[in-house]
């Protein structure tokens, strides 16, 4: 393929690779998928009655990486025995696999909030009718684009890999993604307010999470609309960078062009990975500066 035909097909599975961080960071907010979710889970014990969506599929990585290999194989189906147009079949892979990730959000927020009874925590069903509906919608959207970035590696830029393992492999890195970047921001500052800047979270506190919304109790839609500000496009931007500038450096520096094209293809990204780790660095830094200090220990030192 020319370079620059093969430039633009990246710059759409960048633009579709954004999307899936997103969308995977806020269904995570919704549903309590990953940080904050075992201090939901705690908080009856800790006598917080809360109404907050509490479920955990074992994990971001895992539960996205299960989700996109339902749609791509799905998808694969479609296509091939079906004779299902590619966008179509894409569509109806999504669905499937957003269905799918639906029904294992009911049975686990139904486990864990009834065996949470010993503790009075109610299982709400007009939370689980509000929230499972949003937390399909993002997993389909998380599905279908994780999809495309896969399709078009696979039939547009000739990737080895075949179409069902790239969409497993990548809807575990935007689960990844989602663990690591999206976790500073998904919604322990909405949830934890009560705590100084970089505190941490002390065992006295396990549970302390804040109920009380603007309107009534909070929710993981509050959630969700508190992350849409920042945490979901930041995720996005994050799993966009890792698809583009993966890609980007192959299509520079093809390995399979010879052995000189591979060693260039990994010291360019490794020069990248120094670059980000650097910036990231200096983020940091300026964050402690700006909003810091850090909260001090304060136990005083025993004199001998």
């Amino acid at each position: 393929m020319e370079p620059l035909i093969s430039m633009g097909v990246l710059a759409l599975i960048g633009a579709a690779a954004t999307i899936a961080g997103a969308s995977e960071d806020l269904e995570s907010d919704v549903g309590s998928q990953s940080n904050a979710n075992s201090q939901i889970q705690l908080a009856p014990q800790m006598g917080y009655i809360h109404r907050y969506y509490n479920k955990a599929i074992a994990g971001e990585p895992v539960s996205n990486g299960m989700m996109c290999t339902i749609g791509a194989t799905g998808t694969l189906v479609l296509i091939k025995h079906f004779g299902m147009s590619p966008l179509f079949a894409l569509v109806i892979g999504a669905l499937i696999a957003a269905m799918v990730h639906g029904s294992y959000s009911v049975t686990a927020i139904m486990g864990r909030e009834a065996s949470q009874k010993r503790f009075k925590q109610p299982i709400y069903l007009d939370l689980i009718r509000s929230h499972t509906p949003v937390i399909m919608a993002f997993a389909f959207l998380t599905t279908f684009t994780v999809e495309i970035v896969s399709y078009l590696m696979v039939y547009a830029l000739a990737h080895p890999f075949p179409f069902v393992l790239l969409s497993f492999l990548w809807g575990v890195v935007v689960g990844s993604v989602g663990s690591a970047t999206g976790d500073v921001h998904l919604g322990s500052e909405r949830q934890f307010q009560q705590t100084e800047f970089g505190s941490g979270l002390n065992a006295s506190n396990s549970g302390n999470i804040v109920r009380k919304g603007e309107s009534g109790l909070r929710n993981g839609i509050d959630n969700l609309w508190f992350c849409s500000k920042f945490g979901g496009p930041m995720t996005g931007v994050a799993f966009g960078m890792v698809v583009f500038l993966g890609i980007w450096i192959l299509i520079v520096f093809d390995p399979a062009r010879g052995l000189k094209e591979g060693w260039l293809s990994n010291i360019l990204g490794f020069l990248i990975v120094v670059v980000l780790g650097i910036w990231n660095w200096h983020i940091e830094k300026e964050a402690r500066e700006k909003f810091g200090p850090y909260k001090e220990d304060k136990t005083e030192e025993v004199s001998a």
